[in-house]
């Protein structure tokens, strides 16, 4: 599918992503079955052409050349970069952090993930897992955490143990909410499913990161 934006054309790609519960039932020790449900997402990420060269009026307004180097936001005092979700079905996302400046791109997906890496006023500095971003409205994002799952058909854990029995495998591409995580583990729910993932199976939360 593609998007004509402000005289820009934007290729959005669908990304189709699915998780699978394994349940065990067992009548006697001697006996089982296994039954499988499937769930699916739709996690979109979207993807533009390079815009022709900007005229000097969509030159972005001078940041403060500090921001990343301190670890903190000149508007908000919280850490750069960070990890939010587009709260929206349909985000653009300009050029600069203004409404003059030409949309670049328009993320298609709810609940994605993105990292703020800069602040001017009321405009966030963003981009995606593939680096592709721009200046976005912070009343688009959200402050609630969701992750994008990397790793095809990972397994979600009952427990944050890698011998812990899997309750479901979700699919590269699939949105979840984060939960808490530990050193190594983050518990998702996607589709009411909830499990324990390894972290480095997932975007949109740091290595060192721990929640609960």
């Amino acid at each position: 599918m593609r998007q004509r934006a402000n005289g820009i054309t934007a290729g959005i790609s669908a990304a189709i992503a699915g998780l699978v519960l394994a349940a065990l039932l067992s009548a006697c020790p001697a006996a089982a079955q296994t039954a499988t449900a499937t769930a699916t997402a739709t996690a979109t990420a979207t993807t533009a052409t390079a815009a022709a060269a900007a005229p000097s009026a969509d030159t972005a307004a001078p940041l403060p050349p500090d921001q990343m180097a301190l670890g903190r936001g000149p508007v908000t005092d919280l850490q750069l970069p960070r990890y939010v979700s587009i709260k929206v079905s349909e985000a653009n996302v300009r050029r600069g952090p203004s409404l003059s400046h030409r949309i670049d791109w328009v993320f298609q997906r709810r609940h994605l993930p993105v990292q703020i890496t800069a602040e001017y006023g009321n405009w966030r500095r963003v981009r995606d897992i593939e680096g592709a971003g721009g200046w976005i409205h912070y009343s688009l994002l959200s402050g609630a955490r969701y992750v994008l799952v990397t790793e095809d058909k990972a397994p979600l854990r009952r427990r944050p143990e890698p011998d812990a029995r899997p309750v479901a495998q979700a699919e590269a591409g699939v949105v979840a909410r984060l939960g808490d995580c530990t050193a190594d583990w983050c518990e998702i729910t996607a589709d009411r499913l909830s499990g324990w993932v390894l972290k480095a199976h997932l975007w949109g939360v740091d290595a060192d990161e721990i929640r609960d």
